[in-house]
């Protein structure tokens, strides 16, 4: 059995023994890692008001860690600015978990709709890459996916395509929860593909 030595500071005498003990093990926590941030659209709006006309600016962010999260946030201020310091915080006000498994896919296919955009996202083999395009290549970049495979339908909308991706992505986290609760079979299924973080809490 190791002993430690502890021993009483005298404010006398400088040098004291530090008491001997071992490093607990050191955990990752992702809230601390910095998120990186992505401006897809920078948008002059102009609103008619009684007097003449307020012009103000709309901005869209993307932000993740590229560890399974992501978020999509706007902002909107009469500065530029401003516009995209809201959008970063409501980016981390909505941010979401990814599943990911061990070729850096996702599960399962999913389709999702956000008003006149739709999107179907694929899983892929290793090598593969991000075949997507707009915001939806940047969502998915973001969220650490990197073999995947994205088609987008309807419009073109810049920020209903990023959050049609969000929805998609939220849908994936539904239907394992579901799974793993209806059978045995599935539970075993998706806790064999999904990766998972050693050493690693999730706050």
């Amino acid at each position: 059995m190791e002993k430690s030595i502890i021993t009483k500071p005298n404010p006398g005498n400088k040098s004291n023994v530090r008491v001997g003990r071992k490093r607990p093990k050191v955990t990752i926590r992702l809230s601390k890692i910095k998120y990186e941030e992505k401006v897809i659209q920078v948008k002059r709006v102009t609103k008619v008001v009684k007097g003449g006309k307020k012009m103000t600016f709309r901005a869209i962010v993307i932000i993740g860690d590229n560890k399974r999260k992501v978020g999509v946030g706007i902002g909107r201020a009469e500065d530029v600015n401003l516009a995209l310091d809201k959008a970063v915080l409501n980016g981390k006000k909505n941010l979401i978990k990814v599943p990911l498994t061990f070729l850096f896919s996702i599960p399962h296919v999913v389709k999702a709709s956000y008003g006149a955009c739709s999107i179907m996202l694929r899983p892929a083999a290793l090598g593969t890459g991000v075949i997507a395009g707009g915001s939806v290549r940047t969502v998915l970049e973001l969220a650490g996916i990197k073999n995947i495979l994205a088609k987008q339908f309807g419009s073109n909308n810049i920020f209903n395509n990023a959050k049609a991706t969000i929805l998609a992505l939220t849908k994936l986290n539904e239907k394992i929860e579901l799974g793993k609760s209806q059978c045995l079979r599935k539970q075993i299924f998706y806790e064999k593909i999904m990766k998972k973080y050693k050493n690693v809490r999730i706050t």
